[in-house]
């Protein structure tokens, strides 16, 4: 072989090192790229929230390159700065939804996982007053939030079980701790969650009774709460928001299995839980509610369609909605690590 032709070869292994070197370095770069998104919180961080503390503590996020920042949200709720971008993902309910998805100011989000798959919801009373039914509920004081899906839902429940709406008095609630709210006599009966209020009356020894809403009704077992997504951002960003799905689920199957160690992650999180009885109360609402995060589902995050549209029928029938909800409208399953069927 000549020695023009030596030369030429050498030249081509060389160009063949770099473009591979080069190439292993822009595949690096690529790997250690880091997207940063916004999560809007529905509420101040409880048990709800605690496998998205878990997945950020844990790595689960920064193993598919997202930082996550958690944000508060405004006073009228996460939805406008999920709609607006401001957040690219958020906390929400889907009875709350159902009044942001429909008319001239609908906001584009959709749910893409339920946090917790049964809703956990339901009335709380002192046991004294022997309210174990929403027939018992005629004549007695109901801390209200004034809220016209809230009052259709324990409209149809006591009206259904043979008492009269009409007679219950409405009284509004702005209690922070429903335990006491029952302990003055403000009120005699009100709205709560199971995972937290009962967990909280427990703590403190105080005798109450409880009855769950899906129990009287099953078309009030909707999801609440459930993670929701910007429309937009998600569709320009598929498979960052399955890789995050994937994070967020790593995290409540981990909480699911781990009560006690994920609410001691939730706690060192937010340092304003390790204090007094609400360090208890956290420990007490996480073993209840990791039973709950993916309780019966196929999957964690699962939205079943007959249950979601089972609700929003309600809603359209009891024109509960500016605008009628359509079949499947405001959520997906296609995010999901596994895609449901």
């Amino acid at each position: 072989m000549k020695k023009h032709q030596l030369g030429f070869i050498a030249l081509i292994c060389l160009l063949v090192v770099g473009l591979s070197a080069c190439a292993k370095t822009s595949d690096k770069k690529a790997a250690n790229k880091t997207t940063t998104i916004t999560l809007a919180l529905d509420y101040t961080p409880n048990t709800n929230h605690t496998g998205l503390y878990v997945a950020k503590a844990k790595g689960y996020f920064k193993k598919y390159g997202i930082k996550v920042r958690f944000i508060q949200p405004p006073q009228n709720g996460p939805e406008g700065l999920i709609g607006a971008g401001k957040a690219q993902f958020g906390v929400s309910y889907q009875d709350v939804m159902a009044g942001v998805i429909t008319g001239k100011n609908k906001q584009p989000i959709t749910a893409i996982a339920a946090l917790v798959q049964h809703n956990t919801s339901g009335i709380m009373s002192r046991k004294a007053d022997g309210i174990t039914t929403p027939k018992a509920m005629t004549g007695q004081k109901y801390g209200t939030w004034g809220l016209p899906i809230e009052q259709a839902i324990i409209k149809q429940v006591v009206d259904q079980d043979g008492g009269n709406y009409n007679d219950v008095k409405l009284v509004p609630s702005n209690f922070s701790d429903e335990v006491a709210a029952l302990k003055s006599k403000k009120i005699d009966a009100i709205w709560v969650y199971e995972g937290w209020a009962v967990q909280n009356a427990n703590i403190q020894d105080y005798p109450v009774n409880y009855f769950a809403f899906r129990d009287i009704n099953p078309t009030f077992d909707y999801y609440t709460p459930v993670l929701v997504g910007n429309n937009t951002y998600m569709k320009a960003h598929p498979k960052l928001t399955k890789d995050f799905v994937k994070a967020v689920a790593q995290g409540y199957e981990y909480a699911a299995k781990h009560p006690k160690a994920s609410a001691t992650i939730l706690k060192q999180a937010n340092p304003e839980l390790e204090r007094g009885k609400s360090s208890e109360l956290v420990d007490a609402s996480q073993n209840f509610l990791s039973k709950q995060y993916i309780a019966d589902a196929k999957q964690f995050g699962y939205i079943d369609s007959k249950r979601w549209n089972a609700f929003y029928t309600w809603l359209n029938d009891n024109g509960l909605v500016k605008q009628k909800l359509t079949k499947d409208q405001g959520f997906t399953n296609k995010y999901l690590p596994v895609q449901a069927k």
